[in-house]
């Protein structure tokens, strides 16, 4: 018989710890589990931190017997995991803006309910942050159905960054908008195989944006004005990750690393009310404010 979870407080959770994992979930309770299974396997980052925030329409999904064993075998691990529910719900951009309020950590990895991470990712991802010392890195999510769909015509739009990233602002129809094409499909595990990297080594490269496994500067994440923007866009929309990053982008810099270790599970969206593009109305926002 699965007991009931102790879900922590937010104010016993907040502390300064390296990093901490931000997850928003919504009636993904399989998904959920299989995510939580991959944070569970990481090596290299003691003592990380977990949020997990839901929106399920019935129960929450970290309830389920699978997520909940995950959870168990998280805290057995050292790691402090905060469970809360964040309703009625607002919008992706502010649950965003709630589960980074949750943390005090030098890092935060926005981590999506359906992504699973091998072993050493989390690592990886903080080394290479620590090292770059820029606002943001991440990985791109392999899609492995599409592991035969090779596409050379999109490879091209990877590019690696020669020492520190620098800012950059990037604005759609310009070339480095379509940077985003590499992380369809399985691209990037297509362009990982052609680099035959070493093992242990990793390489950084130059990005629009990245979705599903984005670690940050907290703090930087912070002072590029965060997910704040909430308030702006109506409750259905989408980018909101995009916005964000490019926010960050402008003022600190970001990479996508390679090899990635993140894989999506494919499993159907649960955002099915897509009206607005966050981003679209943070930049009009943005243009508007400039002066004439």
């Amino acid at each position: 018989m699965n007991r009931p979870l102790d879900l922590d407080t937010p104010a016993t959770f907040r502390a300064d710890r390296l990093v901490d994992v931000l997850i928003p979930t919504r009636n993904r309770p399989a998904e959920l589990a299989v995510t939580l299974a991959g944070l569970a396997a990481q090596e290299g980052v003691p003592g990380f931190g977990v949020v997990v925030s839901d929106q399920s329409d019935g129960a929450p999904a970290f309830a389920h017997p699978a997520a909940a064993t995950m959870v168990r075998a998280l805290r057995h691990q050292g790691h402090r995991v905060l469970l809360t529910r964040r309703l009625p719900r607002r919008g992706l951009a502010e649950h965003r803006a709630y589960l980074l309020a949750a943390s005090t950590a030098r890092y935060v990895l926005s981590l999506d309910d359906d992504v699973w991470l091998e072993s050493g990712t989390l690592h990886r991802l903080v080394t290479a942050l620590g090292e770059l010392d820029c606002g943001f890195v991440g990985n791109g999510v392999h899609g492995l159905s599409y592991a035969d769909d090779v596409r050379p015509e999109a490879h091209g739009h990877y590019e690696e960054w020669i020492g520190r990233p620098a800012p950059e602002r990037i604005r759609p129809g310009t070339p480095e908008w379509n940077r985003a094409r590499i992380h369809s499909a399985a691209n990037l595990q297509h362009v990982t195989e052609q680099l035959a990297l070493p093992p242990g080594a990793w390489r950084a490269y130059k990005v629009s944006w990245i979705g599903g496994c984005v670690l940050y500067d907290r703090a930087k994440l912070v002072d590029s004005g965060g997910f704040e923007f909430w308030r702006r866009v109506q409750e259905k929309h989408q980018g909101e990750d995009v916005a964000a990053q490019l926010a960050v982008l402008a003022r600190y810099g970001g990479a996508g690393i390679l090899p990635s270790g993140a894989y999506h599970l494919e499993s159907p969206t649960t955002v099915t009310d897509r009206d607005v593009e966050a981003w679209e109305v943070v930049l009009a926002d943005e243009d508007a404010a400039q002066p004439a």
